[in-house]
């Protein structure tokens, strides 16, 4: 049996306001144009799932913008956990390695360097310098359950940035 894991970085947040807190952060120009382009991709990629998401103004913004690019996203119930508010790829994996089993799959949207480092743990080896902003890494892992996550049970399927998208937002 397997799981499937999907990441999503936040898109470019903004550090035009000093006075915000980092959870207070949204989106700049490139973040609030990134994220529907990168809905549209994911939509040609992936089924419409809910996703958690980090509580950070800049993720919740993401998570809109993907809908806005992936309209059939605006369906599901979409969950936003403190625990992804989160720097560390270790409190990553205690957070999925809490989820139910019901799904075989789970969406997170969160922040760097936890996701880059996460990916990196899962495979066991370094597949991944950086998890750019906007971007999407999908793993599938070699796991019954996620309880049994562990370090080298997945590997990487799909990566994908917002450079690599042409003009309407599709993998070119």
């Amino acid at each position: 049996m397997s799981r499937e894991l999907y990441l999503l970085r936040h898109a470019k947040s903004s550090w035009a306001n000093a006075s915000l807190s980092d959870r207070e952060r949204g989106l700049n120009n490139r973040g609030r144009r990134d994220a529907p382009r990168m809905g549209r991709a994911l939509a040609a990629l992936l089924e419409p799932q809910a996703a958690c998401v980090s509580p950070a103004r800049r993720a919740q913004l993401t998570l809109g913008g993907l809908q806005d690019g992936w309209p059939e996203l605006q369906a599901c119930e979409h969950q936003t956990e403190e625990a992804l508010y989160t720097f560390s790829a270790d409190e990553l994996v205690a957070f999925i390695r809490a989820q139910d089993d019901s799904s075989d799959s789970l969406f997170l949207i969160g922040h760097n360097p936890a996701l880059t480092d996460l990916v990196n743990w899962v495979c066991g080896v370094t597949v991944l310098a950086n998890l750019v902003t906007a971007g999407f890494a999908h793993l599938s892992l070699a796991i019954p359950s996620w309880s049994e996550l562990d370090q080298g049970c997945g590997r990487l399927h799909t990566r994908l940035a917002p450079k690599e998208l042409d003009d309407a937002g599709v993998g070119s």
